[in-house]
Parts: structure tokens; sequence; C-alpha cells
């Protein structure tokens, strides 16, 4: 009796547990559907309201003289709520859009699949047709009203006045899953700056998205605004940006690179402010708005000359002899040479222990200001060695690691920092580098060809044309970047502060003769005007094919306003086309306009094109 009565009591408390863990779970899930899933609240919420995104205007785009270069133009996407359009004439729909029912069917499978929209949910506004233009939305309209469940929303798109400075503006498209996965302000449709300054200002840009919520009756019909508006938030525009471009230059530039391979970079010495960067070929950025923006896109990445490819920023190249002011000044602050006593032979060229480096024919032995002007092989190839072989270094590493540290400091072998997607760091080899190389058993002859910005050593126009800005300065340099000014902003403080060099001011000085000696007597004598001094440096780089033409400069020597590089693939020698075009760019900045007589030398250079075919990269 008593085991029997045990057993009940048993079961009591089992069957009390049972009924509490169900009575917890109905809470739990009650709790669950209330206040943790969204779905019912959506679907409640969406029979009533319809909460429409408001977007911001994005933020307009001006050159460095207040030209406008970028802006909006209407544009409206078609919507739609799955949950509401289950009974849709879809043959009609497709008529009334101009599409085919198959292109309907895959695009309502492409808005379903969580994969490629991670966002989807069928009580909310999802994209389904994107960018239609003021007559196609004024046509659809006037139908909408027999497609329950299809809304339209008005966008903005961008527009561009030129068709230049594609690769400095970039280009807005719409986002991928990852970027809306990195971003919680996006979602499906929403549309991104994808390279350029739309890129890598797009926070700025892009604005603050604003909600209209509207009441809607038992019909889904809309009956005007809930609350009164109440409830509403208005977007907040994207702020402007003004560009440290000048526009008219820009043109000048791409220009004289029609039917080139390569690039020129422009710099205001002072503040680091590129006022030109072009990359050669280019593209219409026009190309790049509206529906055919994907196709083009395609197409353009299968251009075998690489349009898209910023090559001022991203292309890897020999700088030739425009290094070798860099070389200067690193054996000059180190001790390895007088800027007056140390002459050194040039037997057309640098030979020692059976090893040639070659040079063109000029008088030797030869101190540092001529062998600039001349642009000596010979000269630099001996102070490498010497300061490779020096006493005061323990070793052949310590004095390469003492070398690089110098080419650090004046902006090569990492990126300078310039507020667009992609810059290339370049190449400025170290002693492990050599040691991996070589097993650790190399000299100075071994890396000699570095000493005249051959070999190892790559840099990017962008670099080259900041070497030019740093002497200009007599050992600093500002990080160039692209934009002027962000609309109520100050600009980043990465982008005022000065960047000092491990080299003296005074031992710039000597370089800055022997450049001017260069346009006044020596390789740049096209460069050379009664209406400014100009001080520059030639390049003549070696390559597989025909060699690349360089030409280094600023202008003027005192106070200058602008550096520049220029940079031509298989151009020859650097007088033939670096010097000349770098000369034209400099008259065009400083003087507002070209003369008659440069104008003339512009049409030539403009219908002068270069070959590539095998020899092209």
């Amino acid at each position: 009796m008593l085991e029997k009565d045990y057993q009940l009591e048993r079961r009591k408390y089992v069957l009390g547990g049972v009924a509490f863990l169900v009575i917890v779970i109905y809470i739990l899930r009650l709790f669950s559907l209330q206040f943790m899933n969204e779905d019912y609240k959506k679907n409640a919420d969406s029979n009533a309201l319809l909460k429409r995104i408001q977007y911001p205007a994005r933020g307009a785009i001006s050159d460095r003289n207040g030209k406008l270069l970028v802006y909006n133009q209407p544009s409206y996407d078609i919507m739609i709520v799955a949950n509401e359009a289950k009974h849709v004439d879809t043959l009609d729909l497709c008529r009334s859009l101009g599409i085919t029912p198959e292109w309907f069917e895959k695009r309502m499978a492409e808005i379903k699949d969580r994969n490629k929209n991670p966002g989807y949910s069928r009580y909310t506004q999802q994209i389904f047709m994107s960018q239609l233009s003021a007559e196609e939305f004024s046509n659809f309209q006037e139908k909408l009203f027999r497609f329950p469940g299809f809304y339209v929303q008005k966008r903005s798109i961008r527009q561009y006045v030129n068709s230049h400075a594609a690769h400095i503006l970039g280009d807005v498209g719409e986002v991928n899953p990852k970027e809306i996965e990195d971003d919680s302000y996006y979602q499906s449709g929403d549309y991104i700056g994808k390279q350029g300054v739309e890129r890598s200002y797009e926070k700025k840009l892009r604005g603050v998205k604003g909600t209209e919520i509207l009441l809607r009756d038992a019909r889904g019909r809309i009956k005007g605004a809930y609350q009164g508006g109440k409830l509403d938030q208005a977007p907040i525009p994207g702020r402007n940006l003004t560009l440290s471009i000048d526009i008219e230059l820009q043109k000048l530039g791409e220009r004289l690179m029609k039917g080139k391979l390569g690039s020129i970079v422009a710099i205001e010495p002072s503040t680091g402010e590129v006022l030109c960067m072009v990359s050669s070929p280019s593209y219409d950025p026009h190309l790049m708005v509206g529906r055919q923006r994907g196709k083009n896109a395609i197409a353009l990445s299968r251009d075998p000359k690489k349009p898209l490819i910023n090559r001022s920023i991203s292309g890897r190249y020999p700088p030739g002899s425009t290094f070798k002011t860099s070389q200067a000044l690193t054996f000059l602050q180190e001790g390895i040479i007088s800027p007056t006593a140390t002459s050194y032979p040039c037997s057309h060229g640098f030979r020692f222990a059976g090893l040639k480096v070659g040079c063109h024919g000029h008088p030797a032995p030869l101190p540092l200001i001529p062998a600039i002007a001349t642009s000596c092989n010979g000269y630099f190839c001996w102070g490498l060695y010497h300061m490779m072989n020096n006493r005061k270094y323990k070793n052949v590493q310590e004095a390469m690691t003492r070398w690089k540290d110098y080419m650090v400091s004046m902006g090569f072998g990492y990126p300078l920092g310039i507020d667009l997607p992609g810059e290339n760091r370049g190449m400025i080899p170290n002693a492990d580098y050599y040691d991996k190389a070589y097993r650790g058993s190399w000299n100075g002859l071994t890396i000699i060809s570095i000493s005249i910005g051959q070999g190892e050593v790559c840099l990017t126009p962008l670099q080259i044309a900041n070497l030019g800005a740093t002497i200009a300065n007599r050992g600093y340099y500002i990080t160039p970047h692209v934009v002027k000014e962000v609309q109520g902003e100050p600009l980043d403080s990465a982008f005022t502060k000065r960047h000092y060099t491990m080299v003296e001011p005074q031992n710039y000085e000597y370089v800055v003769e022997g450049m001017r000696k260069a346009v006044t007597g020596g390789t740049c004598r096209a460069a050379n005007t009664p209406m400014y001094e100009v001080c520059g440096k030639t390049g003549t780089a070696q390559n597989r094919g025909q060699d690349h033409s360089v030409f280094m400069g600023f202008a003027p020597r005192e106070n200058p306003r602008i550096a520049v590089a220029v940079y031509v693939e298989n151009g020859g020698f650097g007088a033939t086309y670096g010097v000349p075009i770098g000369a034209l760019i400099m008259e065009q900045y400083i003087n507002g306009k070209l003369s008659p007589a440069s104008e003339e030398k512009a049409a030539v250079f403009e219908n002068r094109t270069i070959s590539y075919g095998e020899r092209a990269r």
C-alpha cells in the first residue's frame, strides 16, 4: 500500500513537471513570436502601413576652380512587395515594361534567392527593375494601378559633365552581397561607389536615408501619410566634394596621351594636391551609368590595353634616370660624395671588374651637377659601388639597409596613401631580398643597376611625381591627394602633414642646380622657356621591347607651383615624349593656357600614336 501511494505521488510530480514545461514552452514561443520574430509584425504592419525609403541626393563633385564634374539626375526603380503581388497579370506587366516573361521569372527567382539577396522579405519592398528614365517611368505610371504589389521609387543616378578623369571620379554601381554584409546601411538594390573618389569618399557622398510612412486601406490603396507624417524622417543629402584636379589641365593631359600607354601626374608641391592624373588609355565615364553599365564594364575589362587600370597609381615601372636624383641625395647625405670635389670617370659607361653599364657620349670625368645634367650612368654606378663597399658599414647588408631607409624616407617602397583605391607600393629591394636571391653572396657590383633606376627598382608614376615635389620643397612632401575639400569638414590631417626625408635641405640645392642645368643645356632642353625656370630630369627606362620615355620636373625653380611626372610606355628616349609633354603640362597650369606655338606642339603629340602590338605589356 505504501509503495502504491509512493508511485502515485511520483506520477503527480511527473505530470506536474510536464505541464509546467509545456506552459514554459508556450510562453517562450509567444515571446519569440511577439518580440524576437518580426515576420508577424511585418505582416500586420504591411497590411496597414507602407514604409518607403527616401534616398538622399548624392554629393556633387567639382574641380579646384568650382567647375561641376559630377551631378545627379532623376531615375526611377520599380519595387515589388512579394506578399502583395499574388494576382498580377504578368504578361500585361511584361508588355508594359518591355521585358520578356523569361526575364520576369528569372528576376523573381533572383529576388527570392537569399544567397543573392540576403535581405529578402516577402513583406518589404525589393527592387525589381532599376534606373528607368523619366519617359519610361511616365509610361509605366499610367498603368501602375493594374499591378498590385508593384511601386515606383524615385532615385537618382550619376551624370558627368565631361568625358574625362574617369579613373579619378570612379563610378557607382549596385551593391553586392558582401557589401551588404559589411555595412548595414545598404540593402539589395542600393548603389555604392565602386572606384575612384566615389569609392574612397563613399560615406561622405552617400548621405543618410530617410523614411516615409504611408497609411493603406484594407485593399492596399495608399490613403496618405501616417499620423500626418510625424514619424517620417527626411533624408540628409551627401556632402559635396571639391577636387584638387584642374579639369582643363586634365583634358590637355588626356589629349597628349591619346594613342599611347602610360601616365601623367602633376602635383602642387606646397600642398600635395594632385593637379591632374592621366592614365592612358582611359574610358568615358558615361559608359558606367545606366542599365548598360554591366555590359560596358565587361567589355572594358576584356580590352587588352586595360583601360580600367589606373596606371598612375597601380602601374609599376622602372623609373630610369629620374631615380638618379634620389641616389645623388643619398650619397651626399652619407658623405660618399662631395658636390664639387668628387668626380667619377665614364668611358661610355661604368666599367669595372669585367662589368659594363653603357652610357651615351659626354665629357668625363665629371662632378655631381654635370652628372645630373648629362644623366651620366657611370657617375651613379660608381657612387653606389662606393657606398656598398664603404668601411663605415659593417658589411654590404648594413649598407643596403641604410640605402633602403633613405629610399623609404623619400616615399618609395610603400603606398604614399593617396585618397584613391588601388595604390601600388612599387618595389624597393632590401638586403634580405638579395640574400635570398644570391644565397648571401653579393656585393655592390651585383646590384649596380639599381643606381640608375633599373634592376629590381619599380615605382609608380605617382611616386615619381612625388619625388619631383619633394625636391621642389627641398626635402619634404605632403601626402598626395585628389580631394581638396569636403563640404563642411576640415581636410584630413593626413593630407596636411609634412613628411621629411633623411636628407638635409642644403643637399637638395645641388640636385636642383643639376636639374636646372639639364634644362638649360642637358637632356631636358626641350622644356626650357624664358617664361619661368624649369628644373627637370629625363629617364629612358630599359624594357624588353622599346624603352620607356620618362620625365620628372618642376617649375618655377623658386616657389614652385607644379611638379610633373610623365611616363610613356615604349616611347624611347625621355626627350622624345616625356620632356615635351611635361613642358606643355607646366605651361598650361602656370600660364592658364598654351601659347599658339605650344598649341601646335600639343596637336602634334595628340595625333602621334605608338604602335604597341607584341611590344605592349
